[in-house]
């Protein structure tokens, strides 16, 4: 469900303690820098005197950038996302390397006149698999914003794990979509998200699934 996919935007909600009373306009966004890639290969063990055949490989991506659908007005909330990952014939379910970045933004409206808050946050790429039209992204915070009684704060200090669903929609598809896990107890594993759900309303995502195994 919706509410249960975007509790970690409701949470954001919660903790600046508003009513929207606008539209949404775009979210500012800080500068994002390169972070280092995630490498995990799994152990290769061999028999003396045997022959080695490399295993096949192949990689998948996504990249871009969307505005979701939330359910209040005066919420403003964003996705963008650069991930990588590369699978062998011995993996081909889950990557042995994943790297890259993706952002979470929500941008809420203030009444009064006042500035709009935005609070956002980065995240390391730990994993991304990849299914026809879907993606699935986690990823640890390694940054986030600092606002008053913002709660990316205490997540980033815990290094919290989230996941992203997307789908991402053809030609007369529908309209593409997201789904947010929220903290989830901060025990998420990787490679886990709640189904893509809340649909695009600007902006879209490039899926490269990867390639046969054979």
């Amino acid at each position: 469900m919706l509410k249960t996919a975007l509790r970690i935007t409701a949470l954001l909600a919660l903790a600046i303690g508003t009513t929207a009373a606008t539209h949404a306009a775009s979210a500012a966004e800080a500068p994002a820098e390169a972070l280092p890639a995630t490498t995990t290969t799994p152990a290769i063990t061999t028999t003396p005197g045997a022959t080695t055949t490399p295993a096949a490989t192949t990689t998948a991506g996504i990249k871009g950038w969307a505005r979701m659908y939330f359910p209040a007005p005066g919420n403003d909330v964003q996705v963008s996302v650069d991930a990588h990952g590369t699978y062998t014939s011995m993996s081909p379910v889950f990557p042995t390397r994943a790297w890259g970045t993706f952002r979470i933004s929500h941008r809420i409206d203030q009444p009064a006149g006042r500035p709009p808050l935005t609070y956002w946050a980065d995240f390391k790429v730990d994993c991304l698999t990849t299914g026809g039209p879907t993606a699935t992204v986690t990823g640890t915070v390694v940054r986030a914003s600092d606002n008053p009684r913002d709660p990316w704060q205490d997540m980033l200090k815990d290094h919290v794990r989230m996941g992203v669903s997307f789908y991402v929609a053809g030609k007369d598809g529908g309209p593409s979509r997201i789904g947010l896990s929220g903290e989830a107890g901060r025990t998420l594993s990787k490679c886990m998200a709640p189904a893509a759900d809340a649909p695009v309303i600007k902006g879209g995502y490039r899926l490269k699934d990867k390639g046969p195994l054979h």
